[in-house]
């Protein structure tokens, strides 16, 4: 009876508690809606379809068999991503935790004695009680737990999913720039193979007369130009392939791959609405499951004034009852508990005005999250519509160069108003406008692949 008086007692407390606290200790986390993200989060919308580039599969933007290998091997085998995982383990196996609070602890606790009193005989005592304690969650201290361990899973999956597109987006950059290496290469070495012919012809001439030997050492001395690019272009196609190696977490060596005059993406980048940027970016995400965290951090230390109701028995056989009896007895013994906080040594105040204060620290780096991702997909954007001007007018450059080269070339050979070395200034003109092209195609390569990150593409 009197236990049935005391739970009424602190039922009414907890009515009580829910009254009187703000939004009550049960009140859930309200997501960021359209209402509360900026409208103007980043300049220069292509399109304000809801269709986002972002969402796309990162199959169907990387078409390129090699490159979807090397994608696939990556996701599978990078060490950064198995340790997401094996976080998002970690964060379900704390989440288990939490949900297994709201049940009592059972435990057996058998107790054994052995007495003599003045060398009498010795008696022997005994109890095998089976001990539970439930603690009641009258204020949502236990719920609150579990919410935080909840976001601290999403949070975990957010992870691995912003793991997953950095590392989508970083093989695809990798292998794209092996491929322009690959064209600086071949370009410069069949360039190379012009000016070896070019220094011979250059030497017949000064034999001749036809030329000085000013201009044969200006054409050797371009020629070593060329030959001394060719090294470090080669070195540097090494250094990519093993970078990309160590994404694959494997040993370095030789990458297949295609060509970048091969590289074809979608047509149409669509960057979506500004919520969509709130809703694909796996950081972003993980920015707002940690204001949610730190929600349900406040109304835990809320919690923390109210009283706490724990409820506690065993069960069991005895032999000593005040006395000692053969047979055992069962036993029942059954106890209620209330704890209510009255002088915690400011403990309780200042755990809550920590949590407030954690709180607006999260809002603010979730706000901070949000201007951040609208600037990438800004720089992404400019970067991309920039790389088209400049790859369209180098194809007009290299056009003009290649027809000045190719008529220089003709009126050389044909006796006209022209010298060799003007033939050779146009075709150094053409070898400028080549790498400059190949250049400014990786570019505009990159700014895809930075704009299909920076909107979250490649999570799953």
């Amino acid at each position: 009876m009197h236990l049935n008086k005391l739970i009424i007692f602190v039922l009414s407390l907890c009515a009580l508690a829910s009254c009187k606290s703000p939004g009550g200790l049960f009140s859930n986390y309200q997501p960021a809606d359209s209402t509360n993200v900026p409208v103007d989060l980043y300049r220069d919308v292509l399109s304000a379809d809801t269709t986002s580039f972002g969402n796309m599969p990162w199959r169907e933007v990387f078409t390129d068999p090699l490159l979807q290998q090397l994608i696939e091997k990556a996701l599978a085998e990078n060490t950064d991503i198995r340790k997401a995982e094996l976080t998002i383990k970690q964060a379900e196996a704390g989440l288990m935790t939490s949900r297994l609070a709201f049940l009592p602890q059972i435990a057996f606790a058998p107790q054994g004695t052995i007495s003599s009193f003045d060398f009498s005989k010795a008696t022997k005592a005994y109890t095998l009680p089976i001990q539970a304690s439930w603690q009641i969650d009258l204020f949502g201290t236990l719920r609150n737990a579990k919410k935080q361990s909840e976001q601290t899973l999403y949070m975990a999956r957010a992870g691995k999913q912003a793991t997953q597109t950095a590392i989508v987006a970083a093989v695809a950059n990798l292998y794209y720039t092996l491929c322009m290496l690959d064209a600086q290469e071949a370009t410069t070495t069949s360039t190379l193979a012009l000016w070896d012919e070019n220094v011979r012809t250059m030497d017949v001439m000064f034999q001749t007369g036809a030329t000085t030997a000013a201009a044969v050492a200006q054409a050797k001395a371009n020629r070593a130009t060329v030959a001394n690019s060719l090294p470090t272009l080669r070195n540097n196609i090494r250094a990519t392939e093993n970078a990309l190696c160590e994404l694959l977490h494997e040993t370095s060596h030789a990458v297949p791959r295609g060509t970048l005059e091969g590289a074809r993406f979608p047509q149409s980048l669509q960057v979506g609405v500004p919520l969509q940027l709130l809703q694909n970016r796996p950081d972003v995400r993980a920015a707002e499951l940690q204001l949610a965290y730190a929600y349900y951090g406040v109304l835990g230390a809320k919690g923390a004034f109210y009283p706490q109701l724990t409820l506690s028995g065993s069960a069991g056989w005895t032999n000593n009852a005040g006395m000692i009896v053969n047979p055992g007895k069962m036993l029942l013994s059954a106890i209620a508990g209330l704890t209510q906080p009255i002088f915690a040594q400011g403990k309780l105040r200042a755990n809550l005005k920590i949590s407030k204060l954690q709180q607006e620290a999260a809002q603010l780096d979730f706000e901070q999250q949000l201007l951040k991702a609208g600037n990438e997909v800004t720089n992404a954007l400019g970067d991309y519509q920039t790389a088209i001007q400049r790859t369209e007018g180098d194809r007009l450059y290299l056009k003009e160069v290649q027809s000045a080269y190719e008529s220089a070339d003709f009126l050389f050979r044909n006796g006209g108003q022209t010298s060799y070395i003007e033939t050779l200034s146009a075709q150094q003109g053409v070898l400028q406008a080549q790498l400059s092209l190949i250049s400014d195609q990786f570019e505009q390569v990159q700014a895809v692949i930075n704009l299909y990150q920076a909107l979250g593409g490649g999570r799953e």
